[in-house]
Formats: C-alpha cells, sequence, structure tokens
C-alpha cells in the first residue's frame, strides 16, 4: 500500500515563500512612498562630454548631475517622440527653427528635465520617466546645445513612484499657480502645465516693497532697469521644459524675498514676462 502523502512540508514551504514575496513588496512600497532611496540616474557633464550611467528603468529616479569644466551648464533630458531618430532630433536642435521658436521642440520630442549645474557641485532633482529613446545634452552657454548622450529608458516591471511633494508650483499660460511661500528645506513640485515651453526662474531682492518694482518693469518691457534692485544671482527651480515635465527638488535658497518669472517667448516672439509670468513669492526657514 503507497504510503499517505505528507502535505504539511508542502504547506510549509509555500507559506514561507509567499511570507517572503509579501516582505519584498512591503519593502519596496516603503521604499517608494518614503522617496529615501529613488533610482539614481547620473548626467556627468565636462565642456567637451556628457555621459550617462545608472538607472534607465521607467518610474521616478533621482536625476544628479556633476559638472567638472569651468563654464556655465545644464544637464538636460530630451524624450523623442515615438518613431523619431536621434539624427532627426539632432538635426532640429542644431536647427536655426529652433533659436527663432523652441516651443518647435515639440515636433521630434519633449524637453522633460532641465537643471543648472555648477562647477565642482552636484544638482539633485527628482523626475518621473517613460519608456522610450532619451537625449542627455549639456545646454550650458549661448546657441543650441553642442554636447549630448543617447540613452533608452525601458518599461520597469514596477515603476517607483515620486514621493509626495510639501508643495507644488505649476506653470501656465500665462501665470504661476502655487504657494507664494516655501520653506528652506522642504520638497517642492515644480509642473509645466502650460501648452508652451516654459522656465521657472527667482530673483533675489531686498524687500517686498523691490519685488513690486521689479514686476512692474517686468510687466512693462522695462527689464534693464531691474539690476539695481536684483541683490544676487537667480534661482533656478526649473529650465527650460515643455507640456507636462515635472521636477521636484528640495528648496536650498537664502530665505528672503524673491521675483518668479519666465523669460520664454510665444511663438510670435512675445516674452512671457509681458504676459503676466512674473510673482513675488518668498522663502522662509
Amino acid at each position: 500500500m503507497q504510503a499517505p502523502l505528507n502535505i504539511r512540508p508542502v504547506r510549509v514551504a509555500l507559506f514561507a515563500s509567499f511570507l517572503a514575496a509579501v516582505c519584498l513588496l512591503c519593502a519596496a512600497l516603503a521604499q517608494a512612498s518614503s522617496g529615501s532611496a529613488l533610482p539614481k540616474l547620473s548626467l556627468n557633464l565636462t565642456d567637451s562630454t556628457i555621459t550617462v550611467s545608472g538607472s534607465t528603468q521607467s518610474g521616478a529616479v533621482d536625476v544628479v548631475s556633476t559638472y567638472s569644466g569651468k563654464k556655465e551648464a545644464a544637464a538636460v533630458l530630451f524624450r523623442l517622440n515615438p518613431g523619431v531618430s536621434f539624427a532627426e532630433a539632432e538635426a532640429l536642435l542644431k536647427s536655426k527653427k529652433l533659436q527663432k521658436d523652441i516651443n518647435t521642440t515639440s515636433e521630434v520630442g519633449a524637453i522633460v528635465l532641465d537643471a543648472e549645474v555648477h562647477p565642482g557641485q552636484a544638482s539633485e532633482v527628482q523626475t518621473s520617466l517613460v519608456p522610450g529613446q532619451y537625449l542627455a545634452l549639456n545646454a550650458g552657454g549661448e546657441g543650441p546645445p553642442k554636447i549630448h548622450s543617447s540613452f533608452t529608458v525601458t518599461a520597469a516591471l514596477a515603476p517607483v513612484k515620486l514621493p509626495t511633494p510639501q508643495a507644488t508650483i505649476r506653470s501656465i499660460e500665462f501665470g504661476f499657480k502655487g504657494p507664494s511661500t516655501l520653506h528652506d528645506g522642504e520638497l517642492v513640485a515644480f509642473k509645466n502645465e502650460g501648452w508652451l515651453v516654459h522656465m521657472d526662474l527667482a530673483f533675489p531682492v531686498a524687500s517686498q516693497g523691490a519685488a513690486k518694482q521689479v514686476i512692474t518693469a517686468l510687466k512693462t518691457g522695462k527689464e534693464k532697469s531691474i539690476g539695481k534692485l536684483v541683490t544676487g544671482e537667480p534661482v533656478s527651480f526649473e529650465g527650460p521644459v515643455s507640456h507636462g515635465a515635472l521636477q521636484q527638488e528640495t528648496i536650498t535658497a537664502k530665505p528672503g524675498w524673491y521675483v518668479q518669472v519666465c523669460f520664454m517667448e510665444t511663438q510670435e516672439g512675445v516674452p512671457h514676462t509681458l504676459l503676466g509670468m512674473e510673482r513675488a513669492i518668498k522663502i522662509t526657514k
């Protein structure tokens, strides 16, 4: 007679495997919700090269950019539209057409991230990538980007989510939405909800009154007169980015009054500052 099958060890083994899977899932969810350890995408810039390393899967990433050159630099991620080749994208990025109207980038792709990088310092920005073909660009200086590197973002089985920001600033046609007071050390999301390319800069000024004077000058096209009111270098929250672009960063700017602006232009060449894209904001401790 055949001995009865003892299924208890099998059940124990299956239960142990199930618990292990649950623990791994819980750990992954906790990591994603806390945002303490996002996958890292590294962009290393020099005056003649840009290299990409780290995570190239879809989902949230912590983009860490470094620059070892001596000039100004900006790390840019450009996602190609489906079916567009790298050669086609590069041709448009070098064209006079783009120099006249940056919004023509939509013909071949989208600017999904633009982060300012200073020599010898690391820039750290969070964003979320979707599967596709990308160009990493060094957009520092005048004229079109001259240095680039291509890479592919593949679909992750379980894309990591961005941590929930403590505040969100939205660019629209034509203005800024969101809190006008930000706090040093808080995580803030900057999102372009407009259909045009927008940027998000902030100029430090001495007082709320000075901010009002700068705003009046910008609205009337007298931007050359604001130099005496600006007290330091501008803070770049978000460089020129396309519709839907989102990047999150921790506020590190010095507390005080600022004028938040977008200096991009419409397809007709009208500066966004003439259309209402400036406002006074305050950064506190």
